[in-house]
């Protein structure tokens, strides 16, 4: 990833908060950005939560990789306007939901991207888990199991939705679908190398690695 320049540090506000209802964190993002598209000025702002048990499929994701009808089923499902194909989320995976204004950083969905991966990769590090990437894909893997994606959307240079690392989650809902349409590479969590794993030291980890990586300053915490 090409480093952040000599620039001041980008202001940006935290929300750590628990576990958000997917609708509610979704039309939360979309206000967000909104805002910011009216008023470039706004700094910076970075969701860091939980979801209730949900899937959620790309734009043009397809459903093929869903083991379920959705017409036919009580699961939560949603169409959004992220890239990638179809994931899972549920209470033990954190996600990341950064608005930043890529104006301010590099106007570059690569290197986004890339700095996404980089922050999941310098949390497992301080665990002493090696994080890797794989050519072609996104996302982050330790010895072969996905245990991060990564969807993005940006309208305008300003990025939301974002990343989901799966910490102590309950791997079931993994099942019912065939997560990122990848269906060589298991998926796993950091449980599963870890068993004592803390959601909320990894939680700490993550805002460290976020502001390390994107050369912000946290301004307010939620």
């Amino acid at each position: 990833m090409t480093k952040i320049d000599d620039r001041p540090r980008r202001k940006c506000i935290l929300k750590s908060l628990g576990i958000v209802p997917y609708a509610l964190a979704w039309r939360e993002q979309r206000s967000l950005v909104e805002a910011r598209m009216d008023n470039p000025a706004l700094d910076d702002l970075f969701l860091l939560l939980e979801h209730p048990p949900v899937y959620t499929l790309g734009t043009g994701a397809d459903v093929k990789f869903l083991k379920f009808d959705p017409g036919a089923s009580d699961r939560e499902v949603y169409r959004v306007e992220r890239g990638g194909e179809v994931t899972y989320h549920c209470p033990g995976q954190l996600v990341g939901y950064p608005i930043l204004n890529l104006n301010y950083y590099q106007r570059d969905l690569h290197w986004y991207l890339r700095g996404l991966e980089e922050v999941i990769i310098r949390v497992l590090d301080r665990h002493g888990l090696t994080g890797e990437r794989i050519a072609g894909l996104t996302g982050v893997w330790v010895e072969g199991y996905k245990v991060a994606a990564i969807g993005i959307k940006a309208t305008r240079w300003i990025t939301f939705h974002g990343f989901s690392l799966n910490v102590c989650p309950e791997m079931g809902g993994f099942a019912a679908i065939v997560p990122c349409g990848i269906e060589d590479k298991p998926v796993g969590s950091l449980q599963r190398f870890l068993p004592e794993i803390s959601l909320e030291v990894v939680r700490r980890d993550v805002i460290d690695a976020f502001a390390e990586v994107f050369g912000i300053e946290w301004i307010s915490i939620a």
